[in-house]
């Protein structure tokens, strides 16, 4: 069984099963599906099953009613695509999954070709600077840097809670 599952925060992980041929969806509580947000008309779209497929149909919504991104005015919706009403997106889910392409069984896939033993007697080609044994060694600069900064920083501190505590004691007496 078809069904939108709103993915809006807020209104997170609320559904409704398409299980009559039309349903609409809008802010009143007259629709079938209603959705209580500013930004969804009171009468934004509705839903029709035609067949096996999903259709959505916008009722001049203020808005507007877009799939994936892109405004309609009626579309196909398909499983897993983003249905937005307003501001509120909704995805069709379908109790099946999505069916992963099938590869042909009938023939034969080439899989790439490893390392022979001529390439490794020769050397890897490419990829790294073999010349400094395969891999550059990584110099400590920045954490030298790091470590002087850090240095120079806490001696100020040093200094300036000397500075405070003499600058106390002299005003205190």
């Amino acid at each position: 069984m078809a069904k939108l599952v709103i993915l809006s925060e807020g209104m997170t992980g609320r559904s409704h099963e398409l299980n009559v041929d039309k349903t609409t969806i809008g802010r009143v509580e007259g629709n079938t599906f209603p959705i209580i947000d500013p930004s969804v008309s009171s009468h934004h779209c509705e839903i029709l099953l035609r067949g096996g497929d999903v259709v959505v149909r916008d009722l001049n919504s203020t808005n507007g009613t877009y799939i994936n991104g892109e405004k309609i005015t009626e579309a196909v919706l398909k499983p897993g695509q983003m249905l937005r009403l307003g501001q509120v997106e909704l995805r069709l889910e379908t109790g099946v999954p999505a069916e992963a392409p099938k590869k042909a069984i009938d023939s034969t896939m080439a899989m790439p070709r490893g390392v022979s033993r001529t390439d490794l007697e020769q050397g890897v080609r490419g990829g790294f600077d073999t010349a400094v044994g395969g891999f550059a060694k990584k110099d400590n600069q920045g954490n030298k840097i790091f470590l002087i900064g850090a240095i120079v920083v806490g001696a100020v501190i040093v200094g300036l809670l000397i500075y405070a505590f003499v600058f106390a004691k002299s005003s205190g007496n």
